[in-house]
């Protein structure tokens, strides 16, 4: 469902002046603004908005103060991109030199979603956490309890956690999560479980791991789906998410090595945030210290994932996934496009898209294409990712003298 904010039209009175001086000069004093309410690209930690207006002015508006009759002054619409205009807030209307106002305004406002689609995917998480616990049912496992110790938070009863030594996450056991639709590359190839691929993106491994990923998913996704919708959002998230499993079944195929989360849904926003600040630089406002602030917390996320037993590969394909899907479903239209429908009638108004966005949607439409379809027929004929990059393995564990990585 999406909301829009309903603004006085007053084109029809604008043509009317335009061709009636008399009611022209009934209308020399109406000054009516239009205000594009554009969200600078959020960060995991702040977002800013930045109003702008623009002008519309019919030709031949300007009435004169005295009864001299004086030649009427052509003039422009203002091009250019929202950026090129953002001196322009909170300025009143111009006047001309005689001192009544010239132009007219519009007033509108830009889309509004209402976040929906987000929310139910947390919830969705979280109900499905609370069914895995129930299945799991820590007490009764007594190889568990024998092996590792007694349950945690033992008064849930059958809610109970696994003993930390097996899974620090506060979660189930990993049985149990490869039983409800866990990744792991043997079943997806060898047993032709290729739905993995998708359910994987459900499960998570504990409370820890579910609290973080649902945190970041309402703090990255409501604000996008706020802004293009939830097909959208929607569309790169579960995309994202399908990326990110095919390349960690690729590099990762280790046995009874499983793979859980929402991680590589929620790095595909991220890279959907980044392509979104690229392709629609000019529009925005103090664009270098957002597109820092991005880019450092998409870093410090990556870095992250070298440590152990965090899936790093499904990280980088859904991150490379949603970046590519960012330039082709969230660019907007240059500032002279949305200008259109206030032009007279005859002018010739810009192209909805700049040429660089053009560019960049066709490629990473092949990217995609040609992306997804390797991927999966790799995946699918039993190629392991390794054979081809012999360093690639450090882009998800990096050994120390503290941890080593499993094989």
């Amino acid at each position: 469902m999406k909301i829009r904010d309903r603004a006085i039209d007053v084109r029809g009175y604008a043509m009317q002046a335009y061709k009636e001086p008399e009611f022209a000069e009934q209308l020399s004093l109406l000054s009516l603004s239009l205000s594009v309410k554009n969200t600078n690209s959020q960060s995991l930690q702040s977002h800013s908005s930045t109003q702008l207006r623009f002008r519309y002015n019919p030709q031949h508006s300007e009435i004169p103060k005295t009864e001299e009759p004086q030649e009427p002054k052509e003039k422009k619409m203002p091009s250019g991109d929202l950026e090129n205009r953002g001196s322009m807030k909170n300025r009143g209307p111009p006047q001309n030199p005689n001192g009544y106002y010239s132009t007219y305004y519009v007033e509108s406002s830009e889309t509004y979603w209402t976040s929906w689609l987000v929310p139910m995917i947390v919830v969705a998480n979280i109900a499905v956490f609370v069914v895995v616990m129930y299945i799991n049912n820590c007490p009764s496992n007594s190889t568990t309890t024998e092996e590792y110790g007694q349950c945690v938070a033992k008064f849930l009863g059958r809610f109970s956690f696994e003993p930390t030594k097996e899974n620090p996450l506060l979660g189930p056991s990993s049985s149990t999560l490869l039983k409800l639709g866990a990744l792991e590359w043997d079943k997806v190839v060898h047993q032709h479980q290729g739905w993995r691929l998708l359910t994987c993106m459900w499960l998570h491994a504990g409370v820890i791991h579910l609290l973080a990923n649902m945190l970041s998913l309402v703090f990255i996704g409501i604000r996008l789906e706020q802004q293009f919708g939830f097909i959208r959002v929607g569309i790169i998230y579960f995309l994202s998410g399908f990326g990110g499993s095919i390349l960690s079944s690729l590099f990762i195929q280790t046995s009874h090595n499983i793979s859980v989360g929402a991680s590589g849904a929620l790095f595909g926003l991220l890279g959907a945030m980044l392509s979104e600040l690229l392709t629609n630089w000019t529009i925005y406002s103090n664009k270098a210290a957002a597109l820092l602030t991005l880019v450092v917390v998409i870093v410090i996320n990556l870095a992250l994932g070298i440590l152990p037993h965090v899936d790093n590969f499904a990280h980088i394909g859904g991150f490379l996934t949603g970046f590519f899907l960012g330039f082709v479903l969230l660019a907007r239209p240059q500032f002279g496009w949305v200008e259109r429908q206030h032009l007279p009638s005859g002018a010739h108004g810009k192209s909805k898209y700049k040429v660089y966005q053009y560019v960049l949607w066709v490629v990473s439409v092949v990217l995609l294409i040609v992306g997804f379809t390797v991927g999966l027929v790799m995946l699918f004929n039993g190629e392991n990712g390794n054979k081809y990059c012999s360093w690639c393995h450090y882009l998800s564990c990096v050994p120390t003298s503290k941890w080593k990585c499993g094989e």
